[in-house]
């Protein structure tokens, strides 16, 4: 069978190729294509069942639309949520993600970023890992299309989409004080990441504005290579203390599970023993024998901010955004009232 060309459609319409080429290529309405004309042209290419050449087109245009996404886990939901957010926006801009996951490694971050470079994307979509700021102003100089989402560092300007990581920590330790808590918790990550630093500040600042004086045993950090230790340790600790916390915040879904196991394990009543709040939900709440009080991130917003603000880019070639967005508490009964 013989593939049909631009010069076909021209011919079988009645016009230029080059007026063919505009309709087809979406151009019709900059090189002012009458709406007779493009619908001609869009039916006659059906008609005859054009298939454009993708690879021809995108050299031609130097555009792949292809988007790069770098994930920090793609084993948990917000990463998951993620990346089909911003799927499913792409699609509706005729646009392909590719996509990888970092596992929270640098070294694996940098070669995913250099592979999806090599598959000639038009631009990235990243959440950063820890130490991945040379990679990041490495980009910036190689005036690559980049988006960071979800998290950023302040000391390197960049688009960027997050939420507004302090302002969610500070709402959610409020609503525990509002419950009668007056020793709350803390458990986090020890890390670098700023808006992880950021929940660590909304925490105290909550407290300190609510006249709750601050104890440093209520503060843990916990190593991600040692986390099920620490957290066993973190959780005998705020529990063994002459005056036990009534309440524990934990700063991400992993350090919740992994708590929420370990509470379990002590038979720990929730509520009644200590109350128990999450900064992201998970799907194995689902299985805990009382709905986990969580805040929700918005990752639909999301992933449809990071998707429109990188076309612009590409589009535009510069551009200054910072997006930040705001979490909403989704109230179970694993907080006592």
């Amino acid at each position: 069978m013989k593939k049909v060309g631009l010069k076909d459609i021209a011919e079988h319409v009645g016009v230029s190729i080059a007026l063919v080429s505009y309709v087809l290529n979406g151009q019709a309405e900059i090189k002012q294509v009458s709406k007779e004309n493009a619908e001609k042209i869009k039916k006659a290419a059906e008609l005859l069942n054009y298939r454009p050449n993708q690879i021809a087109k995108s050299l031609k245009m130097h555009k792949t639309h292809t988007i790069g996404l770098v994930v920090a886990d793609i084993n948990y939901r917000y990463s998951t949520g993620i990346t089909r957010a911003i799927e499913a926006e792409a699609k509706k801009k005729n646009y392909t993600v590719l996509f990888g996951s970092s596992n929270e490694n640098e070294e694996t971050f940098a070669e995913l970023v250099d592979a999806l470079i090599n598959r000639q994307v038009d631009g990235l979509i990243l959440v950063p890992v820890e130490n991945s700021q040379d990679q990041i102003r490495m980009l910036q100089k190689a005036e690559i299309p980049f988006v960071l989402i979800d998290r950023n560092f302040p000391e390197i300007k960049t688009n960027h989409i997050a939420l507004d990581n302090y302002k969610a920590a500070y709402t959610a330790t409020e609503y525990l004080i509002k419950q009668g808590h007056k020793r709350i918790a803390f458990v986090n990550y020890k890390t670098t990441l700023f808006h992880l630093q950021e929940r660590n500040r909304g925490y105290l600042d909550a407290l300190k504005n609510n006249r709750i004086e601050f104890n440093a045993a209520w503060l843990k950090e916990v190593n991600s290579s040692n986390r099920t230790a620490d957290i066993q340790r973190s959780i005998d600790e705020i529990l063994g203390l002459d005056d036990p916390c009534d309440a524990v915040f934990f700063a991400t879904d992993t350090l919740s599970i992994n708590g929420l196991k370990y509470l379990n394990q002590l038979k720990t009543n929730i509520p009644g023993q200590i109350s128990v709040l999450s900064f992201d939900e998970s799907e194995a709440f689902e299985l805990f024998y009382c709905p986990v009080t969580h805040l929700r991130q918005p990752v639909e917003a999301m992933g449809k901010a990071a998707v429109d603000t990188l076309l612009e880019l590409i589009n535009h070639n510069k551009i200054s955004k910072q997006i930040s967005l705001m979490s909403d508490l989704v109230t179970g009964r694993s907080c006592r009232e």
